[in-house]
């Protein structure tokens, strides 16, 4: 009997899988590569909303978990995808600026708010008002991340590249058996696909659709990460990842002329320079309407688990959300309220 079955492999499933077998427990992973949101993110990471200027729900924490686990990662399987890279908010007026010098004086938000204003000119770009710099920041390779762990589980026996049957699932007191596999808990990472899912189809996944574009300017020469009304993320050889659109209402992956055009617009009003689309993708987030995540055990099948809701945050999210799903399960470890399915059971029986 093995302890874990993991349904996904996008951030939340590798994460739940590396934290367990650290654990020294017995797992498989099932990918059916059904759920791109993970492979064609923009893997940018900070610990602020930028929008608004507010700190991340436990960035502190999230940071403090998430990297130490990914950077364990590329040293075992001897790749690197984690990638230091400072973000610039590009300020839009002296009132930007005034909102950005209060946030930094925030004790909250100080750690990651630079209180001095960076006043470098970039080429092709106009910005006379400046730009806050954000701390602790970069981007994974996410591609590179998911290929090579997929990898390192298919060579140690630990990898089913096929369809998870919900049907198939038989249930005893203490255990399942899937097929021909016994196991304590299965972990429901699926993303968008958990609307597939019997089980947890009824929770309050959304789904918000994001487009990227990977560019080629030679004139842009930019070593840091410019955010206005979409990022700019350089990735070598005059290449840049361009992002990135939310739509609500379309839950399919695939690219759109009217994705494209909106971030060739935005893109046209940060930029001056000629660039060219060599890439084009689309992808559904795993969103949730109350914009926290759903993590936790179902309320009538106890070996039944989810992990998903991580929306635009996965990279910092991942880590941090499977540790608390895996404290839960091994050692009763109380979720946190925020996260925990219980709350949208609640709700649903209070209306």
């Amino acid at each position: 009997m093995i302890d874990f079955i993991i349904v996904g492999s996008g951030l939340a499933g590798i994460s739940f899988a590396e934290i367990a077998l650290n654990a020294n427990k017995s797992i498989v992973v099932f990918d059916d590569n059904s759920q791109p949101s993970s492979r064609i993110a923009g893997g940018l990471y900070n610990p602020v909303v930028l929008k608004r200027f507010s700190e991340v729900w436990k960035a502190k924490e999230q940071l403090e978990f998430a990297f130490p686990l990914y950077h364990q990662i590329q040293d075992k399987l001897n790749v690197v995808f984690d990638f230091k890279i400072p973000i610039l908010r590009k300020l839009a007026s002296i009132e930007e600026q005034n909102n950005w010098f209060q946030a930094a004086d925030k004790p909250n938000l100080s750690p990651f708010l630079n209180s001095t204003l960076i006043t470098k000119k970039y080429s092709s770009i106009d910005s006379p008002f400046q730009y806050g710099l954000v701390n602790e920041t970069g981007y994974l390779d996410i591609n590179s991340l998911i290929f090579s762990y997929l990898n390192y589980l298919k060579g140690i026996d630990l990898l089913k590249k096929e369809r998870f049957d919900y049907s198939e699932i038989q249930f005893f007191d203490e255990y399942i058996v899937y097929k021909d596999i016994k196991a304590k808990h299965i972990i429901f990472s699926e993303g968008f696909g958990l609307h597939s899912n019997p089980y947890f189809n009824d929770l309050p996944l959304d789904g918000t659709k994001g487009e990227l574009l990977i560019i080629k300017a030679k004139d842009l020469d930019l070593d840091v990460v410019i955010k206005s009304s979409v990022f700019i993320l350089p990735i070598g050889n005059d290449l840049y990842k361009v992002g990135a659109t939310y739509n609500w209402q379309d839950k399919t992956n695939t690219p759109t002329d009217e994705g494209r055009e909106e971030l060739v617009e935005k893109l046209k009003e940060i930029i001056s320079c000629d660039f060219e689309i060599v890439q084009h993708f689309g992808g559904v987030r795993p969103t949730v309407k109350d914009r926290r995540p759903l993590v936790g055990t179902h309320p009538d099948y106890l070996q039944l688990h989810v992990l998903n809701g991580l929306g635009t945050r996965g990279v910092m999210l991942g880590p941090y959300l499977a540790k608390q799903l895996f404290e839960h399960i091994v050692n009763g470890k109380t979720l946190e309220k925020e996260i925990d399915i219980v709350r949208c059971y609640k709700k649903s029986r209070n209306n």
